[in-house]
């Protein structure tokens, strides 16, 4: 039985149950986000009640089970989570919400709420969008009525904040945002990228968009005619590639080494084309951080459809997302004041950072210098340069005793004329970070609820960035060492410190992308707070790790 009807498939030995409900069943609410690494949580249906991850259940197991997908929870609870999370900007993408839903439909079924349950409840998922903090508040308020909004507001401000289209609706966490593979027909042939080593040649693979692609009738045969690369954890240390630069800096400079870092946006980057067609968009809902601007999916979709004559979906597993998309590129630099200015003398590996910056204080003096190091492909990462200017302008403040309205205060003004101000509170006899104060202006909000949720999202991003994230690269061939979702030390919701949230009501026009300005004041007040508890700015990120004795814990 599915969602309360008898069902048969016709899968191949090993295949898995979500494999079944996506690629045989065609029900899309049920999102592929790691398969099979049962990592992210995106695919979580009930087993027989159970909330179970549908990546890593083989089909065979479920046999005269039932198995209860979002369109089959009771109408009335399943749209009272939804109406919940949106009235507290719990789903941005809506990719990962499908399965939250599903999971803590199952919690609130036991009669749990509290925050405990909750934290247990969603360490078995992954959100990069929204911080947690806004999916904590919706479990408080699945019971009441959504209060009334003007649902096209928050789709303007949604699509300002991401740079692409971006949709604000009640179907959204259930998983109705419109990703392109959910719209692909299912009779579609499936190409899937070759895997690094595979010879072109024995496997019949096809060159499109300047890359090589298996192209088969199904997903499945597809993937197991390529060898899909399995995700693994490395146990090398993450270790920023580049040093910086020699500089006759005073001894108040601060100096910072950061690693590649993973947008680790949720939806692998995935297309679909008709013969002569529009190939979909891989940004169907989202902008994913700057990580799928150079996507290949679009135009191989296009070119394999035209040539084989029938349509063709481009579906990446998130190790070929890992392997293949953009990182935020590693910088090495020292940063100090001279008199009345600011001056950074930096390293940027495999970037242009030539010429003047996208923003920045009139009082800077930046220069930096492209280092050609082996690691994965760089791109349009979130705030590129821009923050880590702010954050080394910030830091070198902070050291000089200059830093504006205390030690833990930062400031930053985006492209766009939107500012962030941030501040970090610690508890130095534990060493954590307890609360994070963030202000934003971004002129007209157009609707609140969504800029604070893009801003809570945005500080948890920054919080991992300083303190845990990075990816293991292996320094000779450049090959990404950790491959599984969960290595890439995003900050889980158990340990994320509250994060209030001021908006400053501006008279002027919307402005795009505050986030992005509170994404960089909160790295550069983060980092801030780190030297005041260790003494001195850290000189490499990531800084921490989470759990005992560090910085993110409760």
């Amino acid at each position: 039985m599915c969602d309360g009807r008898p069902v048969e498939a016709d899968c191949r030995p090993g295949e898995s149950l979500l494999t079944v409900l996506r690629e045989h069943l065609g029900i899309t609410a049920v999102k592929d986000g790691c398969a099979p690494q049962g990592q992210c949580g995106c695919c979580t249906v009930w087993i027989d009640g159970e909330p179970r991850v549908a990546c890593v259940t083989p089909a065979e197991r479920v046999a005269g089970r039932t198995v209860t997908t979002p369109a089959g929870l009771d109408p009335d609870r399943r749209d009272r989570l939804a109406g919940a999370l949106l009235a507290t900007g719990g789903s941005q993408c809506g990719f990962c919400t499908p399965g939250i839903v599903m999971r803590l439909a199952a919690m609130l079924d036991r009669g749990r709420s509290g925050r405990t349950d909750v934290d247990r409840a969603l360490a078995a998922h992954l959100c990069r969008c929204t911080g947690w903090q806004t999916i904590v508040e919706a479990v408080g308020v699945v019971t009441e009525p959504p209060p009334p909004r003007a649902l096209d507001a928050a789709t303007a401000r949604a699509t300002a904040e991401t740079g692409g289209p971006q949709t604000v609706a009640l179907g959204v966490p259930l998983g109705a945002g419109g990703f392109a593979d959910d719209g692909a027909p299912r009779d579609a042939l499936v190409a899937v990228p070759l895997p690094p080593g595979v010879d072109p040649e024995s496997v019949g693979a096809r060159a499109a968009a300047g890359a090589w692609w298996v192209v088969d009738e199904t997903l499945t045969e597809a993937r197991v005619r390529a060898g899909k690369v399995q995700g693994r954890r490395t146990t090398r240390e993450v270790e920023p590639p580049l040093a910086p630069p020699p500089v006759d800096a005073p001894p108040h400079a601060v100096r910072l080494a950061t690693s590649w870092v993973e947008p680790a946006y949720l939806e692998p980057d995935a297309s679909w084309c008709a013969p002569d067609g529009t190939p979909a968009t891989p940004l169907a809902n989202g902008g994913a951080f700057g990580g799928k601007q150079g996507s290949l999916a679009p135009a191989a979709a296009r070119e394999l459809a035209d040539r084989l004559g029938r349509p063709v979906r481009v579906v990446y597993s998130r190790e070929d997302t890992v392997r293949l998309g953009p990182k935020r590129p590693p910088i090495a630099a020292t940063a100090w004041v001279d008199g009345d200015r600011v001056r950074i003398r930096g390293r940027v590996a495999n970037a242009d950072w030539s010429g003047p910056a996208a923003t920045g204080p009139a009082d800077l003096d930046a220069e930096w210098i492209t280092v050609s190091v082996p690691g994965p492909p760089v791109g349009a990462a979130r705030a590129a340069r821009w923050a880590e200017e702010a954050v080394l302008v910030a830091g070198a403040r902070h050291a000089a005793g200059l830093a504006p309205e205390g030690s833990l205060a930062a400031r930053v003004t985006g492209p766009t004329g939107a500012i962030g101000d941030a501040r970090v509170h610690v508890d130095p006899a534990r060493g954590v970070i307890t609360r994070v104060e963030v202000q934003v202006d971004a002129g007209d909000p157009l609707d609140d609820v969504v800029l604070r949720s893009y801003c809570i999202g945005a500080t948890h991003m920054a919080l991992g960035w300083v303190c845990t994230e990075g990816l293991a690269v292996d320094p000779e061939t450049g090959a990404v060492l950790d491959l599984t979702i969960r290595s890439f030390g995003i900050v889980r919701p158990a340990v994320v410190p509250p994060v209030d949230v001021t908006i400053v009501a501006g008279d002027g026009p919307p402005r795009a992308q505050a986030s992005d300005a509170v994404f960089a004041a909160v790295a550069a007040a983060t980092w801030n707070a780190l030297a005041d508890l260790d003494r001195g700015h850290p000189d490499r990120w990531p800084a921490v790790r989470t759990g005992p004795g560090r910085a993110l814990r409760r």
